[in-house]
């Protein structure tokens, strides 16, 4: 074997081996997400590679800064292995045909095929793939040695300038590159991994649900609603207070339409001791915060954090007062029933013997929905006893029923023209 041939084939071994890195550098850049990187640079998570803190910090910000743009720093590291394959081939066509003849080059071009999947695809990407982390890091200061290469800067920069005008372009105003699905599968692997706990999933999955709740889900409906009359005393006021464990009453005028202010418990009770029970109390009243019913439930807790209120009116479209919401109710929407010592509300579903279930009328449907498994029927209803009201068309009297999802509903107690009570059958016993 000649010298040329040697170093050909030396060659030949440098431009595998540089494709196998340049595969790895290509795989783990194009997988890593600047939010992982962050979290990299802030120290969150384990490196393990050796080096010391500042270079690690160093190493860090530098691949911050390649995420940012990076199309740019793909773009040398893409041609270059465009290159090596390439050049691969063409070391292999002359070697061959010098060496063997022609007729050998075909064959020996499917076998550098061969060799290039094993050891320039399928190894270094499987292995970038499952250590994304580490080989972003250390391929980093690759992609920028590349990215400072001239001529290899303005190829890929015209290169990715004519590609940019033929392919179509992102529009500004499309989803965000990651969505709330997204979100919850991660959260779902996590949970899967042991990364977080089930109480830790519920939260994150509660957080996204609540930036799509309304005001009117989560509020205590118009009938609910505590109230005291304007010509009340302060120590009336109190007495009715107290009885309903309210630290917020609110006042109403000529009726529940007519709501003239709040009045706070810790206010009746210091008038109380000055002696002023006998007062009116809309002696005592603040201004009320009204909101549509249709309003953001996110958006309203942030409003309530920012104005300092906890009380707020819900007003349907009509300017009627639909019900009440608490900054309680919004938090409870996230973190779940929040129960004190003075709390003797009744649970909204009670499960029964043989499968049966006896839930409250003004039960969240999703909520149902979630203990059923997803088969109630949709529409415009919030509540159990507004599906109820839906499916059977009119205001329902004790003993009326009705068959959804497989299973009987039927209506066990109702207070005025509300749905308060409502068993629900087991599911029937398959015969076979």
């Amino acid at each position: 074997m000649t010298g040329g041939e040697i170093l050909a084939l030396v060659a030949l071994v440098a431009l595998v081996g540089a494709g196998a890195v340049l595969a790895a550098a290509e795989t783990s850049l194009t997988h890593m997400r600047r939010a992982r990187a962050a979290v990299l640079a802030r120290g969150d998570s384990e490196i393990g590679n050796g080096h010391e803190e500042g270079d690690a910090d160093d190493r860090t910000d530098l691949l911050l800064q390649v995420l940012e743009e990076r199309s740019r720093y793909l773009g040398p590291i893409l041609l270059m292995l465009l290159i090596c394959q390439l050049g691969a081939a063409g070391l292999t066509t002359v070697i061959v045909k010098d060496r063997f003849g022609g007729g050998w080059v075909a064959p020996s071009l499917l076998f550098l095929l061969l060799v290039f999947f094993v050891v320039v695809e399928s190894i270094p990407k499987t292995w970038a793939l499952a250590n994304t982390d580490s080989v972003a890091l250390r391929m980093a200061p690759v992609a920028r040695g590349l990215s400072r290469v001239a001529p290899l800067r303005w190829v890929t920069v015209a290169m990715i300038s004519i590609a940019e005008r033929i392919a179509p372009r992102r529009s500004q105003d499309s989803e965000p590159s990651v969505s709330e699905e997204e979100l919850l599968a991660v959260a779902d692997r996590a949970l899967e991994s042991q990364a977080i706990d089930e109480e830790e999933h519920d939260l994150v999955e509660s957080v996204i649900a609540f930036g799509d709740t309304l005001v009117r889900e989560v509020m205590v409906p118009r009938p609910d609603m505590v109230t005291v009359h304007s010509d009340a005393t302060i120590a009336e006021a109190i007495e009715v207070a107290v009885r309903s464990g309210r630290s917020r009453v609110p006042i109403e005028g000529l009726g529940t339409d007519d709501l003239v202010g709040v009045v706070h418990a810790k206010d009746l009770m210091r008038a109380q001791f000055d002696g002023r029970g006998a007062d009116p109390v809309t002696d005592l009243a603040r201004p009320t915060h009204d909101v549509p019913e249709t309003k953001q439930a996110d958006d309203l807790l942030r409003q309530m954090q920012a104005e300092r209120f906890h009380l707020a009116v819900v007003v349907d479209e009509y300017g009627g007062t639909a019900g009440l919401v608490t900054m309680e109710d919004l938090l409870e929407e996230v973190f779940g029933e929040i129960v004190d010592e003075f709390d003797s509300e009744e649970p909204l579903a009670t499960p029964l013997a043989g499968g049966a279930m006896l839930v409250h009328g003004r039960m969240p449907v999703d909520e149902l929905d979630e203990l059923l498994g997803d088969v109630l029927p949709d529409g415009d209803w919030d509540t159990v006893g507004g599906l109820l009201f839906g499916a059977l068309g009119h205001v329902p009297s004790v003993g009326e029923g009705v068959e959804l999802a497989g299973r009987r509903f039927d209506v066990e107690q109702v207070v005025g023209r509300r749905i308060t009570r409502v068993r629900i059958g087991a599911l029937p016993v398959e015969q076979g």
